[in-house]
């Protein structure tokens, strides 16, 4: 008995010790211990339907779907598409395992029905989603059930176009698109790609929007993409063959490592049915319609202010001064607070250089009269033309005031900002620097108009051996009030100048003058180039090549000629080049237009990166009709650039 007592408090014994040990073992190694499992990569999966996919003759305004797990919902308005389209969008919701739809509206009769998840449907903890769940009915007694597929592109670099509507209609009528929604709709996934599901037999025009507005119609100045032949689905059938794999173990003859490999199994011959045309190409682009508006006034220096227009202006828009008095009220109260009497005002037209761009969206009046500087509030009369709803250009006058608004700071440091003002040298800026490009022009910039300029206080020399050589220089001007100058000259490879230019050799339209300066430039030698000669295969004199960088940005542009397109004084660098058939002559890219229903001038990509040495001269075979257009961008260049408009 006292032997079996013993006995029993040995094994309690053990048997905490034991214990006591497992729980140390398992609090030292925590982070050993289970940590989740792997991620769930499987998509919910779709149980039950009510009603069943495919189901004729629904009279419900409700749908619900289950699912083998718990779900959740990821952006609908995007994801989810419906055809018809819905003008009220239908109710979707997830709750637990079931998806409903609740529509908003009166169904059509006799008419299929589709709803398109896209990437909506994801399981609960991972958002793990259910691609390409596409569930159909038809209020009738027929489902429809052809398709067309493709793919979006834009047409001026041809990168595949995501998240666009893409949309039929059986009305051939141009005024469809702007008038009628659309029969079907789809929309183009991540690369572009489109399927439109459930068309019946018929004739369509097939169109692709960036549909802002969100009413499935076309508006002015909405991206778009057009079809220039109708469609006519249909479908055909066609045996195809499809490989069985068998996986097998084998030994790796290096490592010794057990391997899973695949054998052909069997080779079985089925017959699937084909939804043509499935290779629809749709090219998107923005069109040359741009929204006209007055932006602003700006005047941030007394002696000048500047129009802004949102938009290439075609002429200058008619422009008068006007007193304080031929205001209207609310602009005669401005004029009074800022002290500014008609008996001291002066008519600011009289005393200024007007200038503008080439495209008149930026005109600048500078000021030349002390009384006209003073004025801080300037006032005119502007006829322009804007823009309606229909993108028509229409006059509007407006009454515009530019007002220059003092600085705050103290009486002192104002004073002091004066006197600096008026002590202040002519500052000009030059491009000409120790790595100035063969290829360049010299340019001397001054922040103001040119009021006069001395050629004989300018002097170009020539490092030789120990001495400077001067060297011939004409000047002209680059804009119409002298504020850039060029300085023409026989520049050479490796050659080292001095650009000297004396005191006094240019003085502004306020009377300042440059203090003497001197710039030094030096160019590169010849060998730190490259030079590349292209030759079209199939020549085309309207072609014109771009080389572009590794952003997908044009860098030149050279017309094709048939003996071959040199592009010289290249940096020995990483370079793309494609080409445009400039159909219209104007030495551009030119948009479509969807009025004149006229395409984008097409694009070819070369299809390989260009790796230029220094002091090399490099030729390339450009053959722009060897591979598809589509398939001739590089991937390394895919995607670059890109703004879906």
């Amino acid at each position: 008995m006292k032997l079996h007592l013993i006995m029993s408090i040995r094994s309690f014994t053990l048997y905490i010790f034991i214990v006591v040990l497992l729980c140390c073992s398992a609090c030292a190694n925590r982070g050993a211990g289970p940590q989740g499992g792997p991620r769930d990569t499987i998509p919910p999966v779709v149980v039950k339907e009510t009603p069943l996919n495919g189901a004729l003759n629904f009279a419900s305004k409700r749908i619900e779907i289950q699912f083998d797990e718990y779900i959740q919902l990821s952006d609908v308005q995007k994801n989810v598409i419906i055809s018809p389209p819905q003008q009220t969008p239908p109710e979707v919701k997830a709750i637990g395992k079931t998806l409903s739809v609740q529509f908003q509206e009166e169904l059509i009769d006799s008419t299929t029905y589709t709803i398109d998840f896209g990437a909506a449907i994801c399981d609960y903890n991972e958002k793990t989603p259910l691609y390409d769940y596409v569930f159909s009915f038809s209020t009738g007694d027929v489902i429809d059930s052809l398709a067309i597929s493709g793919r979006v592109y834009d047409a001026k670099n041809l990168n595949p176009m995501p998240d666009l509507l893409v949309g039929i209609h059986s009305n051939l009528s141009d005024t469809a698109l702007n008038t009628m929604p659309f029969a079907r709709i789809t929309r183009s996934d991540e690369e572009g790609y489109f399927t439109i599901h459930n068309m019946r037999d018929g004739v369509y025009r097939l169109y692709v929007l960036n549909d802002i507005s969100r009413d499935y119609l076309y508006q002015p100045g909405e991206a778009l993409a057009f079809a220039d032949s109708t469609v006519i689905p249909y479908w055909e059938r066609h045996e195809v063959q499809d490989t069985i794999w068998r996986d097998t173990l084998g030994i790796d003859a290096v490592t010794k490592d057990t391997l899973f490999t695949q054998q052909i199994d069997t080779i079985i011959t089925t017959t699937r049915t084909f939804f043509l045309p499935d290779t629809l190409v749709m090219w998107y682009f923005e069109e040359n319609k741009q929204r006209h508006y007055f932006k602003g006034v700006y005047r941030e220096e007394p002696h000048a202010f500047t129009l802004i227009f949102s938009a290439r202006q075609d002429s200058m828009p008619l422009i008068r001064s006007l007193s304080p008095l031929e205001c209207d009220t609310t602009i005669q109260t401005v004029a009074l607070d800022s002290v500014v009497l008609d008996s001291a005002w002066v008519d600011w037209m009289d005393y200024a250089l007007l200038q503008t761009n080439a495209t008149y969206d930026t005109i600048t009046y500078w000021l030349t009269d002390s009384m006209a500087i003073s004025q801080d509030s300037i006032y005119l009369e502007m006829t322009y033309l804007i823009s309606d709803s229909l993108y028509n250009l229409i006059p509007q006058t407006d009454t515009v005031i530019a007002v220059y608004r003092r600085p705050r700071m103290s009486e002192k440091a104002w004073e002091a900002t004066q006197r600096k003002k008026q002590e202040r040298k002519l500052a000009l800026k030059t491009n000409a620097s120790s790595k100035f490009e063969i290829y360049d022009t010299i340019r001397i910039h001054s922040p103001f108009p040119l009021d006069s300029i001395h050629v004989e206080k300018m002097h170009l020399t020539q490092k030789v051996d120990t001495i400077f050589k001067p060297i011939n220089i004409q000047l002209q001007s680059h804009d119409s009030l002298h504020q850039t100058m060029l300085v023409i000259a026989a520049l050479e490879p490796l050659g080292s100048y001095v650009l000297t230019l004396d005191s006094a050799a240019m003085k502004d339209i306020y009377g300042k003058c440059n203090d003497s300066t001197a710039y030094k430039l030096t160019l590169k030698s010849l060998d730190e180039y490259s030079s590349l000669l292209v030759k079209m295969e199939h020549f085309d004199a309207r072609a014109r090549i771009q080389i572009l960088n590794e952003k997908d940005e044009v860098l030149r542009e050279l017309p094709a000629k048939e003996e071959g397109t040199k592009f010289e004084y290249l940096a020995p660098t990483t370079y793309y080049m494609r080409l445009y058939i400039d159909y219209n002559g104007d030495k551009q890219w030119t948009t479509g237009d969807w009025l004149t229903k006229r395409q984008p001038e097409p694009v070819y990509y070369f299809p390989s990166k260009l790796k230029l040495r220094a002091n090399w001269d490099f030729e390339e075979s450009f053959d722009h009709l060897a591979i598809p257009q589509v398939e001739s961008k590089p991937r390394t260049l895919i995607g670059k650039n890109n703004k879906k408009k």
